[in-house]
């Protein structure tokens, strides 16, 4: 079984993150957006009250979820990749319908900072300009790790073997898009944190990165979720008691 899919996959990971290095904004532009105003980086463009705007946050957002989302899908393509007779073929189709689920979120993920964007919510740079809306995430994103759903969810993504053979013979495709829609059911909210932590902060999205595959592990995954929950769900506390 030849490894040359897997070169493929961890190619298209490396790229997405270099891409989001390059785009990654430093700490002096921000700086002096904060000096010169929102005007002065929207001058600059990066998201822009336009068509030309909302693709180009649409393509920041599928880089951001090619870049973070496949590193924690890495166990599930392997167990599928185990188990296809015809391996390159069976994994290419898999990886797309993966993906193709992550675009969806890009478009909705997309079209929210835009909205938020237009209601000064979050600066051009996509981070959050109000305390009561990093609250009210950082709550959603706690809360939602002690729903059914999430469990539901992470209970897939740790048994992919027992997952993938349910719905075999749908193909790997088909296969892809369960995958992919059990994946965003376990990490919309975290993903949505970006916000919070800034959308192009290339330390919040490695720290996310790393702590979303850590939950998806069989064993040690258990211990993550409601820690975590309960982490975010004190952050949201903290800063709606700064509110006052």
């Amino acid at each position: 079984m030849g490894a040359a899919h897997w070169l493929a996959l961890f190619a298209v990971i490396l790229l997405a993150w270099g891409a989001l290095y390059a785009m990654a904004l430093p700490e002096e532009l921000r700086a002096t957006s904060r000096v010169y105003g929102a005007e002065f980086w929207a001058a600059l463009c990066t998201l822009t009250p336009d068509a030309a705007g909302f693709l180009r946050i649409t393509a920041m957002w599928m880089l951001m979820s090619a870049a973070m989302m496949a590193p924690t899908a890495l166990p599930a393509f392997a167990t599928y990749d185990d188990l296809s007779h015809s391996a390159e073929t069976d994994f290419a189709a898999l990886v797309g319908g993966y993906l193709t689920i992550w675009l969806g979120f890009s478009l909705g993920a997309a079209g929210l900072q835009f909205a938020l964007y237009q209601s000064n919510l979050v600066s051009a740079f996509g981070d959050s300009r109000s305390t009561a809306l990093s609250a009210m995430l950082l709550a959603m994103a706690g809360a939602y790790q002690f729903t059914p759903l999430k469990e539901a969810c992470l209970s897939k993504c740790r048994q992919p073997l027992s997952f993938f053979m349910a719905h075999w013979e749908e193909g790997a495709f088909r296969n892809g898009l369960r995958l992919g829609a059990v994946c965003l059911g376990c990490c919309w909210a975290l993903m949505l944190l970006g916000f919070v932590g800034g959308v192009m902060n290339l330390a919040f999205m490695g720290l996310a990165t790393i702590i979303m595959v850590v939950e998806k592990l069989p064993d040690l995954g258990r211990w993550i979720t409601k820690p975590l929950g309960l982490a975010l769900l004190a952050a949201s506390a903290w800063l709606a008691f700064g509110l006052g």
